[in-house]
């Protein structure tokens, strides 16, 4: 199977540029003979342009995800509509379950090659440092995991990447596969550099950090997007432009690392 990380120029507050560049993304990715497209943490809006979230936000059957799944469909390839805002009483009046709360959520929407929606992740982790997410946001809950080709995928969101408890929730589901939607920042290079492949090799599976790059008022995206394999090997990688970043990823190379190295058999319960 083949993973293309989008890792796009967001614009903030430019919800029409911001998904015409990840339709654009998704076509060129898919033209490379990608099978899934990953896409970076809140693309359509911004993370940083906090003042547009509740004006911006929507469900996730809403217009954003809806062209998303037509790309999808298009170009037979699964999507992973990096993040969104998402309105949760809206994904309710859709028939989508949420939360019993109101209010927002940092939402990521896997869609399979025919569009339908697959699973939603719901950002756990809510960043307070210099942000206002844990003021504007609803935690999520569920922590689901995908059946895409050979792959069982499971989704978190950049601050998630801090707490490696999350990881082992989705080890303990099946996946062999990670998938990161970030908003990481300049002041974190080395981190970003640090916790991505740190998550693969304690878990031994793969992990696909997609970021953004772009600036705000508050912050600048560093880019950097990567695919490191089971055993920590930078697969492919990108600087601090747009990029496409793409990488075979063998699920049987999983399997063949976690035997000859079966450490999570070591774990104490």
């Amino acid at each position: 199977m083949r993973l293309a990380l989008a890792q796009l120029r967001i614009e903030g507050g430019d919800v029409a540029g911001n998904l015409d560049r990840a339709r654009t993304a998704v076509a060129e990715a898919a033209a490379d003979g990608a099978d899934l497209v990953a896409l970076p943490e809140i693309f359509n809006v911004g993370y940083f342009a906090f003042d547009s979230y509740e004006r911006r936000s929507e469900s996730v059957a809403g217009p954003t995800v809806s062209a998303l799944a037509e790309s999808a469909r298009e170009h037979d390839v699964g999507v992973l509509a990096g993040s969104i805002v998402e309105d949760l009483a809206a994904s309710r009046a859709d028939g989508v379950e949420t939360p019993a709360a109101d209010g927002l959520a940092n939402a990521a929407v896997f869609l399979d090659r025919g569009g339908e929606r697959q699973a939603v992740y719901r950002k756990h982790h809510l960043f307070g440092y210099g942000s206002a997410e844990q003021d504007l946001l609803t935690p999520g809950e569920a922590v689901p995991t995908v059946e895409f080709d050979e792959h069982t995928v499971g989704v978190t969101t950049c601050y998630d990447l801090r707490f490696p408890s999350l990881y082992r929730e989705l080890v303990d589901a099946g996946a062999t596969m990670v998938l990161v939607p970030s908003a990481w920042p300049y002041p974190r290079v080395e981190h970003w550099r640090l916790f991505p492949r740190a998550r693969a090799v304690e878990n031994l599976l793969y992990v696909g950090a997609v970021n953004g790059v772009g600036s705000f008022d508050d912050a600048d995206l560093l880019g950097r997007s990567a695919i490191y394999d089971p055993w920590g090997t930078t697969r492919s990688s990108a600087g601090e432009e747009s990029a496409i970043v793409t990488a075979d990823v063998d699920a049987d190379r999983v399997a063949e690392v976690r035997s000859e190295f079966p450490a999570l058999e070591d774990r104490r319960r």
